[in-house]
């Protein structure tokens, strides 16, 4: 493999913005739980799965991610060098936040608020620093992209009832379920959204998979 020197250096110039998303999202994860509000569906999954498996929360978030980036490839989403590192390094960031106690776990309401809204930011600007390399979309996304391409349904629908399913799913399993579950599903969408806006990034950007990337570093253009 003949790699491109201009756009390898790209390349690399991506993965501080890159791996510093990631550590939002799992710092979004982290005072999510701490809060003791309740969590986003997927943290709900991942935390009943956790207290049923032995598994921390990190290594839960892993499997479970590697698990959905299969069927989303299987789906017709190939992932990218981003969908990867998202599925590996969210769960270790998550781990060394909550061993090296940088997140704080309040008693009081106002604290428990604090946390539940600064999860919301976290994930909100993570998903900026993460998106704007376009290095690939994350796994959950890909099992969401890859459902709407074999149904043939509206994107509504389909992470809507992703969501609602994992939900449930958590919820029997012993996740935690509370009035931060609705504030998270109802608020972090525009959270996302203003955060793209702030940072003028499109959403709807292409994102590189592996095989893209490839061709990328032999010296072929991408967008």
């Amino acid at each position: 493999m003949q790699i491109h020197s201009g756009n390898l250096k790209s390349f690399l110039i991506r993965l501080p913005s890159l791996y510093f998303g990631l550590f939002l999202f799992a710092a979004g994860s982290v005072t999510n739980l701490y809060s003791g509000l309740g969590m986003s569906p997927w943290g709900v999954f991942h935390v009943g799965v956790s207290g049923l498996s032995g598994f921390t929360l990190g290594q839960v978030s892993q499997i479970v991610g590697l698990v959905v980036l299969i069927i989303g490839w299987g789906l017709g989403f190939p992932p990218g060098f981003g969908t990867v590192m998202n599925m590996f390094f969210i769960g270790w960031f998550t781990d060394r936040i909550m061993q090296w106690g940088l997140v704080p776990q309040p008693t009081d309401l106002i604290g428990r608020v604090s946390l539940l809204l600064l999860s919301i930011l976290f994930v909100g600007v993570g998903s900026l620093f993460y998106m704007r390399v376009k290095l690939g979309a994350g796994p959950r996304d890909g099992l969401m992209v890859g459902l709407i391409k074999q149904l043939n349904k509206p994107i509504w629908l389909v992470r809507g009832s992703i969501e609602v399913t994992v939900l449930i799913l958590g919820f029997f399993l012993g996740g935690p379920v509370g009035v931060g579950t609705v504030v998270t599903a109802l608020t972090l969408g525009y959270s996302v959204q203003y955060a793209f806006k702030f940072g003028k990034f499109e959403g709807k950007s292409h994102q590189m998979n592996l095989w893209e990337l490839y061709g990328y570093l032999q010296g072929k253009e991408q967008t």
